[in-house]
């Protein structure tokens, strides 16, 4: 075994995840996982820079993984930077701080990199971490939920700057990143005269429709989207829309995990979201506070992407990024 930290810090989101890996079994087992909402990105897709709030909102969370961190005694730290540092002017503002704070460097990583590792957290448990796969084989093991999934899969994490499209039969046959997340969805079409919509208007939800269909379109240059047998669906979106569906009066993670949603029930909660007012996303039990002015933008995404590749159902995973930083890390000295 051997104990690894892994920070994954996104656009919206902050998360850690201390575990001890054992790559000879394929077992990753949590010690520490956490979130923080801080928003990095905020007014990044506007002003090009890192915003000072923004940036003191995530140096904070930093310290507070750091004393977890220490504490736990893990032997290798990775942490992993995403859209919003990637994008901006001032990115060396970010990783001066983080150094400060963590000891360690970020790492910026492409959209590509972004997408592998995505994949290798989702699908880890799925195929095994030397499997080769192969295609439409089922997945064997895991109970009920895993029972008759099949190969390839295609891996969507949407994130709060981009959504990574993978797809995969044990490994990566396809990726590409692009930016379109929720957000960015939000800041760029749902924002009137300083304000979000409350609730967006139908030409602010058409005005997104045609940025993601665009984003689609680049994507299946690369991606072959509908090859897919399975859609697995990562990140903060997509396991809201799921905890909507379950009727979860608080977070539940073992819960979302593994569980399905079918298109039907993706339709009606993404409609729900964009005809409720910001007090009526709030009141949803399981609403996180930090995702309230961005789900139903997120939602639509997910939407969005169901249509296009045709799928009946998304699987829905809470090992994301954040679980694919820890194995590379495991793997950093093997």
């Amino acid at each position: 075994m051997k104990r690894v930290a892994a920070i994954d810090c996104g656009t919206n989101s902050i998360r850690l995840l201390v575990a001890d890996a054992d790559p000879a079994t394929g077992e990753l087992k949590d010690l520490d996982r956490r979130m923080q909402i801080v928003r990095l990105g905020q007014g990044v897709d506007r002003t090009g820079r890192l915003a000072p709030e923004a940036l003191e909102r995530t140096f904070a969370a930093c310290r507070e993984y750091a004393a977890v961190i220490k504490g736990l005694g893990a032997e290798q730290v990775r942490f992993v930077a995403t859209s919003a540092s990637r994008d901006a002017e001032n990115r060396e503002d970010f990783v001066r701080g983080v150094v400060g704070i963590l000891g360690v460097e970020p790492e910026v990583i492409t959209g590509d990199q972004e997408a592998e590792f995505s994949y290798t957290g989702a699908t880890k448990e799925l195929t095994g971490i030397e499997s080769a796969g192969a295609e439409r084989l089922p997945v064997e093991g895991g109970g009920g939920r895993r029972a008759g999934l099949e190969q390839p899969f295609l891996v969507v994490d949407i994130g709060g700057g981009s959504t990574e499209f993978v797809l995969g039969d044990g490994s990566v046959r396809a990726a590409r990143s692009v930016d379109v997340g929720c957000v960015r969805m939000t800041e760029r079409h749902l924002v009137h005269e300083g304000a979000i919509s409350d609730p967006p208007t139908a030409g602010q939800i058409s005005a997104i429709r045609t940025d993601v269909a665009a984003a689609l379109d680049r994507v299946e240059e690369i991606v072959p989207l509908r090859e897919a047998a399975t859609l697995v669906g990562l990140a903060g979106s997509v396991t809201t829309v799921a905890a909507i569906a379950l009727g979860l009066e608080s977070y539940d993670s073992e819960a979302i995990h593994h569980s399905r949603l079918s298109l039907a029930q993706v339709r009606e909660i993404t409609g729900r979201l964009l005809s409720s007012t910001h007090a009526e996303r709030a009141a949803i039990p399981v609403m996180h506070p930090g995702r309230v002015d961005v789900i139903a933008a997120g939602a639509l995404v997910l939407l969005s992407i169901m249509e296009r590749t045709g799928a009946g159902e998304v699987v829905v995973s809470e090992h994301d990024i954040l679980d694919g930083i820890a194995w590379h890390a495991a793997l950093d000295d093997e």
